[in-house]
């Protein structure tokens, strides 16, 4: 029976954004702080999938191997290393945390059946790669406070009472919504990104952040003056407001997932053709565009 079994590790790290080729000038202003000397650091917590079939013992592969794989190949080397100089692949290209994650699975793959490598760089920013040439997945988290009610404009509040219970109340209630937007492409074989760290983050905060956060989402927002804002629906408006400006940035949108509450969250995977498909799982829906 074939399986997925993953290994968590960490490192710490040092790292800057810095072309030889670019003036200090030049540097500064396409990776704002990031290029200023002498760097700066990260605690990086890295996973690593490995796929394989169960032998007679219940294991994929033993555990205590992958562990000490890991440290030889990888965190030995990094921890408390300046990224740009302890491998001649970051001299080519920026250390950023897709080309990373991409290079971790370079030194990984000749020992190990790896699948996937996703890399935190903190909590609101990780990578994953899946051994897909310079293909990766960049993700970057973040929040806004907004208002809704849960009602139908075309059936009575009766309905609506029957439909969305308390959350159909008139003057609505509020919720700390947990935003996380994946976006993916082929990292630049110089830079090291997908795309500009700095135009993608802007762009969230532009399009999203901004317009939405303290809002009572019905009425601020003139999309859900007619659309129920559910979860489902805010996700699905937010996957429409960030394609464009994030293919504009040489990326794709692949996934918009928001978080409502704990219990609650929905995922928005962005594909190139439309796929109405709804799958309800503990509380969760995933959704393809």
């Amino acid at each position: 029976m074939k399986c997925i079994v993953n290994r968590r590790a960490q490192f710490s790290a040092s790292h800057r954004y810095w072309l030889p080729e670019l003036s200090d000038a030049e540097n500064l202003e396409k990776f704002g702080a990031c290029s200023k000397f002498p760097g700066h650091g990260h605690n990086y917590v890295l996973f690593v999938s490995l796929a394989g079939e169960l032998d007679k013992y219940g294991m994929v592969l033993n555990l205590s191997d992958v562990k000490h794989v890991i440290k030889r190949e990888v965190t030995s080397q990094l921890d408390f290393s300046y990224l740009n100089d302890v491998w001649s692949e970051f001299q080519q290209t920026l250390p950023t945390t897709e080309n990373i994650a991409r290079v971790i699975w370079h030194k990984l793959a000749p020992y190990l059946p790896v699948v996937r490598v996703q890399l935190f760089e903190h909590p609101e920013l990780w990578a994953d790669y899946l051994g897909n040439a310079m293909e990766a997945y960049l993700t970057l988290s973040t929040h806004f406070s907004a208002a809704h009610r849960l009602a139908h404009p075309d059936i009575s509040n009766e309905a609506n009472f029957e439909i969305y219970g308390k959350c159909a109340r008139p003057n609505g209630h509020g919720h700390n919504y947990h935003l996380e937007v994946t976006v993916v492409g082929e990292i630049n074989p110089r830079t090291g990104m997908i795309a500009d760290l700095v135009a993608l983050n802007q762009a969230i905060e532009d399009y999203v952040v901004e317009p939405f956060d303290h809002t009572f989402l019905n009425k601020d927002i003139p999309y859900f003056a007619e659309v129920v804002p559910t979860a489902e629906n805010i996700a699905l408006h937010i996957s429409h407001l960030l394609r464009s400006p994030i293919q504009e940035l040489g990326a794709k949108l692949y996934k918009v997932k928001l978080i409502e509450s704990p219990n609650n969250s929905c995922e928005i995977y962005c594909t190139e053709y439309e796929l109405s498909t709804n799958i309800v799982h503990n509380e969760s829906v995933l959704v393809r565009v």
